[in-house]
């Protein structure tokens, strides 16, 4: 009996684990800024947070049976996984490919553009210079001081969602006030937007596809189909509440943000700086920009590492030369994206890269993925993903 409540316990942390991982990487710097909220959810008023709210319940569904799927079969890479989602059609996964490494890009250019402008509002740096120190910054430390920035990374996340949360409570009940606004919108818009705002929440879920590889990845401490569910729908309650709040406290605030120049690049920090508390600006300025180089440096890496034992490069002899020459290529295309602004990145390019992946990823996995698994699941009585844990 006293192991089988050791195995619970696991089971559980195990759980909360994966749950918290997905919140941490979908609310890391670009959720912080503010900017994706109020591109995709503020203009819609009060359904933004419905839309908010549709866009996690994708999201997490869809992570559910990527999940099932790569645990249950013992896959090892997401393009093993999506050969299996599009089987007999294999050779579609390339498509996947095709979104990853054009998200990969924009992320990047976005955690390089997203620091660049946090330095420019707050310490009045010039946007150009900022985007070439923050450029230079992120490749010595992805060549010389990744694993110390995955090491403080955590903590560094940590410190930008509690901080981060604490300005949308606080954020939601100053301004215009959240049920002013929310009441105001609703007598004149009704439920007129509701189509575009399930549109949105479908768009926005799909760019947030490019966490798939990396959530897949490390679940595999997750041990049964239930287990799966249990942290998902954990999950989804934590970002639906996180992103809900952040659209609530901004449309609070749109009035003001969108008045100031280049508030809607940044409109969290301007609503922090216009709520008057200067140890928290402080604060937040700081952690953002650090989380957003972080960001960058652990996509880069991740980037670099896929690709430094091409032919291509063979002739190369010194790893860190390869890695060199991978991260200032990525870096550099990276760089001149993010010369286009934050909210152009966000607005248009993970617009697109969004609509792409409704229909190669989200509405796959929902269906032929849901049904596969089901089928799967049934044909082998497959309960629990790795048996042999249960013996514990």
């Amino acid at each position: 009996m006293e192991k089988r409540s050791l195995w619970k316990e696991s089971s559980m942390f195990s759980v909360m684990t994966i749950a918290l991982v997905l919140f941490s990487s979908h609310a890391g710097g670009g959720f912080a800024t503010g900017n994706q909220a109020n591109t995709y959810f503020v203009n819609l008023g009060w359904t933004g947070i419905v839309s908010a709210v549709i866009s996690m319940a994708l999201l997490t569904l869809m992570l559910k049976e990527a999940i099932v799927m790569y645990n249950s079969r013992g896959l090892k890479s997401y393009k093993e996984l999506f050969e299996t989602l599009y089987h007999p059609f294999d050779k579609l996964e390339i498509l996947f490919e095709v979104f990853y490494y054009i998200m990969v890009v924009m992320v990047i250019a976005t955690t390089i553009s997203g620091a660049s402008s946090a330095l420019e509002e707050y310490f009045s740096i010039n946007y150009s210079l900022t985007v070439l120190i923050v450029g230079v910054v992120t490749l010595v430390f992805t060549i010389f001081g990744a694993g110390l920035l995955r090491a403080v990374g955590g903590l560094m996340g940590i410190g930008i969602l509690v901080t981060a949360l604490l300005i949308y409570v606080m954020g939601s009940f100053m301004g215009d006030g959240m049920f002013q606004v929310v009441k105001l919108d609703f007598s004149l818009n009704g439920f007129s937007k509701i189509p575009q705002a399930v549109m949105n929440g479908f768009v926005y879920a799909g760019f947030q596809c490019v966490q798939l590889p990396a959530m897949v990845s490390c679940s595999g401490i997750l041990k049964s189909e239930k287990e799966v569910s249990t942290s998902m729908k954990i999950s989804f309650v934590i970002n639906a509440l996180a992103l809900g709040l952040s659209v609530a406290m901004l449309l609070t605030w749109k009035g003001f943000y969108s008045a100031v120049e280049g508030g809607t690049t940044l409109p969290t920090l301007t609503v922090t700086q216009a709520m008057g508390f200067k140890w928290m600006t402080a604060v937040y300025a700081v952690l953002l920009v650090l989380c957003l180089i972080s960001s960058g440096v652990s996509v880069t890496f991740g980037f670099v590492s896929r690709f430094e034992n091409m032919k291509l490069l063979s002739n190369v002899k010194s790893l860190k030369l390869k890695r060199l020459v991978i991260a200032s290529f990525i870096l550099m295309a990276s760089m001149l994206l993010s010369m286009v602004g934050l909210t152009n990145i966000i607005k248009y390019g993970y617009g697109y890269c969004g609509y792409l992946a409704i229909g190669i990823i989200i509405l796959p996995f929902l269906t032929v993925g849901a049904y596969k698994n089901r089928m799967y699941l049934k044909e082998e009585s497959f309960k629990v993903l790795t048996p042999a844990v249960e013996e514990l």
